[in-house]
């Protein structure tokens, strides 16, 4: 090499450092995610991964084991409780849009996640750190309000993160505003555009998020805060909500529904998803790479159990599945089986999104959580769903909808209606073109993901908070955002003025009756 082309090289190099978002500085991030549920720990960690990747130093406080063991940031796992396996049958064998079934989990996962800050090694964290040793706390969000504390605790700007399209509850935290006429909510299963009785609907679903969801934990939100984070040492809630700087979203405005949004959330869908696959399992590979005919993937997430459904459901499942001609890999317990098969691989774990990157994955099936739909939206691969609870029928609404792929209730699973599914969306190439014309459309974007994050992660902290950035409506409470007061006041002003010119104009009359009176008097006398 000569020493034009040396110095060439440098000059490069320096000007790449010089123009790095954070110049070459190294930011102290803790990341807290007190979730037990792996498949959203796998979102989370990936952009603590992300960020240790650019350079800042991050510590990651979990409730699970490190989901990426090789991953450059320090870990600390803790304690957690889990759904309980009663629960979790609950919420799969009644109604998926009963009202009660999530009022069960809402009050459930708030315990849970209060539990994680008494923990022995959360406490003994906490009380070894000193107030100035992070720049910025990441955290994720599900239903743990409380947790914002921790930001007040280290006097840090604060970086939520939400593992699906936000909820209202989050919207209102940096300022964006409700759109009920057009925006369905999204416990509600619908999708853009509402007719009129579906916007009836999303009234009445606004209406229960508002009141019995989120009205009935407030109380216990606003407890669990005291108890952890005492008013003589730390501010109130409501003003440590206003203190987050930033909110992350795995969500893209491609998947609808569309909607305005302030700038201080940041759409990152699809963050989990490598841009380049990671090699497959020896034994994977060679069953994929030889089927030349396709492979179709089977899970139903990372929390469901053979424990959890029905017998008669997973008998259903297993003989329509053993007869296909085709090799499936079945994510389930080795220890569950429900039959053994020539056709069928079982793993207790798969690299799902390695082996949805595989061009001969013909089908997945899958039971519809936003991790999982993101994951073969993005890699091109249509679905048959089996949603179980949460977001997932409303997932597989949008899915069967946009023509990805094809729902089966669970709760009225036959052979019959599974199969046929599967032959339809398998045999029907309209299937594979609409999510592979969408894949395309999902990737195109000025950033990817993680280059996302790395920039506003980074602006942030070179704006210390980046305050400029927050809407008006995080200070104002609802009556000012509805302009109820602005209209209260200029109705007084026009009932003062009515009431005014009534009086007025009586006034006028009583003074006209006064002055003919004389006369009429006069006029008698002659």
């Amino acid at each position: 090499m000569t020493a034009v082309s040396m110095s060439f090289v440098a000059f490069s190099v320096l000007l790449v450092l010089s123009s790095s978002p954070f110049s070459g500085e190294c930011a102290r991030i803790l990341a807290f995610f007190p979730t037990t549920i792996r498949s959203h720990q796998l979102m989370n960690c990936a952009l603590a991964k992300v960020l240790a990747e650019a350079g800042h130093n991050v510590t990651v406080i979990g409730a699970t084991t490190n989901v990426y063991p090789r991953a450059k940031y320090r870990y600390l796992r803790i304690g957690g409780l889990a759904i309980s396996n009663e629960l979790t049958k609950t919420f799969i064998n009644i109604p998926n849009m009963a009202a009660y079934k999530y009022l069960g989990v809402v009050h459930t996962v708030l315990r849970a996640h209060n539990a994680t800050l008494a923990q022995p090694k959360m406490q003994h964290f906490l009380q070894t750190s000193q107030e100035s040793d992070y720049d910025l706390l990441l955290m994720t969000y599900l239903i743990n309000d409380f947790h914002l504390g921790l930001g007040a605790h280290f006097r840090c700007p604060i970086v939520m993160f939400s593992v699906v399209e936000p909820v209202k509850k989050i919207h209102r935290w940096v300022g964006n505003s409700d759109e009920i006429s057009y925006v369905p909510i999204r416990l509600s299963g619908m999708v853009q555009p509402l007719n009129f009785f579906q916007r009836v609907k999303n009234f009445l679903w606004y209406f229960l998020e508002s009141v019995m969801l989120y009205g009935s934990m407030e109380t216990s939100m606003e407890e669990f805060y005291n108890y952890n984070f005492p008013s003589d040492r730390y501010p109130p809630l409501d003003e440590v909500r206003k203190n987050v700087s930033l909110i992350f979203t795995n969500h893209h405005f491609s998947q609808g529904p569309i909607r305005p949004n302030v700038p201080n959330l940041i759409e990152i869908g699809g963050i989990q998803i490598k841009e380049k696959p990671d090699p497959l399992p020896t034994d994977i590979a060679k069953v994929l790479d030889e089927s030349k005919e396709g492979v179709i993937y089977f899970s139903l997430g990372s929390n469901i159990k053979g424990s959890h459904l029905n017998e008669e459901k997973i008998k259903i499942m297993f003989n329509v599945i053993s007869k296909l001609p085709y090799k499936v890999l079945w994510k389930w317990s080795p220890t569950e089986l429900p039959g053994e098969s020539k056709n069928i691989i079982f793993r207790d774990w798969l690299p799902q999104d390695d082996i949805l990157a595989h061009p001969n994955v013909k089908l997945f099936i899958t039971h519809g959580g936003m991790g999982s739909v993101v994951e073969s939206q993005y890699h091109g691969v249509p679905m048959v769903g089996i949603p179980l609870f949460g977001d997932q029928p409303s997932n597989m609404v949008n899915v069967e909808r946009s023509g990805y792929g094809l729902a089966v209730d669970y709760l009225t699973l036959s052979e019959e209606s599974l199969n046929n599914a599967i032959q339809d969306v398998l045999n029907n190439p309209k299937y594979k073109e609409a999510v592979q014309t969408f894949s395309r459309l999902y990737r195109d974007r000025p950033m990817t993901p993680r280059e996302t994050v790395v920039y506003w992660v980074d602006y942030v902290l070179r704006h210390k908070g980046a305050k400029h950035m927050q809407s008006p409506a995080v200070h104002m409470n609802r009556w000012q955002l509805l302009s109820l007061d602005v209209i209260g006041f200029l109705l007084a002003i026009v009932l003062t003025i009515s009431v005014v010119i009534v009086k007025v104009c009586k006034l006028i009359c009583c003074r006209g009756r006064k002055n003919k009176l004389p006369k009429v008097e006069k006029a008698k006398k002659n």
